[in-house]
């Protein structure tokens, strides 16, 4: 059982973004409910299903209203991805202090109870979440190294080696990063651009109990790349470096051809030297409008005010134990 020493009347909002966690819904729950006893009975629950494609939005149908504590269940129209479904938690929260909790339970569900504990002392605004290890295969550790290594040094220096999952905010944090509702980001790199007082807690990650990993290769390099594009100028200065570079490169290959020729050294050009040329050239050229694409591409996104998740449903339950509370309050 969690304790939690009591800072203030205020309700804690924890939100839970689900997507193929079936299996792990009933001791997801449970940890919820110890959560709900800690927190003196002052917590709430958005549990969001990013459009499963399992029975984890029925399942939660079904145990949900036989909790204690008051949750609200809202189900996406389809996948939209989890910082999508964190920020629809978020909006349909109502308390003053919000974390967010995995529900595979990889991360131990005390550290939203120091995340809690933290943000109701007014230390800090905002409470990351810092891997110090993780009870992972070999293989996912190493790509998690080299991922988040890749990421420290284009996105955001400040990035714990480990990464970011899961993290927690109070209520002025919560509205400034609604605020930001550009498409194709990075929410994670938002947590670090918005400045505020933060503050860092370490945990080991622990080991997946039910199901798999839907984090998947094609998920992380596009993570990646809307990262560097929402939140960095890398690539054109890159790309302006490469044109550089070919322009230098070619104005030395030219003078160089050029005084061959009036030396006589040679009558007709080098075919494959020409070939060479236009081959750089033509890639540096290719390589510049994928790049200058994909800024203009994410520009025109954000023109069109689409919203970043549908919620096809929102589901209300007050809790069982939290109504027999209020009934005897209200007495």
């Amino acid at each position: 059982m969690y304790s939690l020493s009591v800072y203030s009347l205020s309700v804690y909002s924890l939100i839970v973004p689900v997507y193929r966690n079936e299996g792990s819904i009933p001791d997801l729950l449970a940890a919820v409910e110890d959560l709900y006893d800690a927190l003196d009975h002052r917590l709430e629950a958005v549990v969001v299903v990013d459009g499963s494609p399992d029975g984890s939005a029925e399942l939660l149908q079904a145990l949900l209203p036989r909790q204690r504590y008051p949750a609200t269940l809202v189900l996406l129209s389809r996948n939209f991805g989890s910082f999508a479904a964190i920020r629809v938690g978020l909006q349909h929260a109502t308390g003053e202090y919000f974390a967010v909790m995995a529900a595979d339970l990889q991360e131990p569900p005390e550290l939203a109870l120091e995340f809690f504990r933290t943000l109701a002392a007014d230390e800090h605004d905002v409470v990351v979440g810092t891997r110090e290890g993780r009870a992972d295969p070999l293989g996912s550790r190493l790509a998690a190294g080299v991922f988040w290594g890749v990421y420290r040094r284009l996105v955001v220096p400040d990035m714990p080696p480990g990464g970011v999952d899961i993290f927690g905010c109070n209520r002025a944090f919560r509205d400034c990063l609604l605020e930001c509702e550009e498409a194709n980001t990075s929410l994670v790199a938002l947590l670090f651009w918005l400045g505020f007082r933060r503050k860092q807690v370490a945990y080991t990650r622990r080991a997946r109990v039910h199901g798999g990993s839907g984090w998947t290769l094609r998920k992380k390099v596009t993570y990646l790349m809307d990262s560097v594009f929402a939140f960095t100028d890398l690539p054109v200065r890159v790309l302006m470096t490469f044109g550089l570079t070919g322009l230098l490169v070619s104005l030395t290959l030219g003078a160089v051809v050029l005084s061959a020729r009036l030396a006589g050294l040679f009558d007709v050009p080098g075919y494959a030297a020409t070939i060479l040329v236009v081959l750089f050239f033509g890639g540096i050229n290719a390589l510049g409008l994928g790049v200058v694409g994909s800024y203009a591409w994410r520009g025109y996104e954000n023109t069109k005010r689409r919203p970043l998740a549908v919620a096809a449903r929102e589901l209300r339950y007050t809790g069982i134990h939290h109504t027999a509370v209020l009934q005897g309050r209200q007495r």
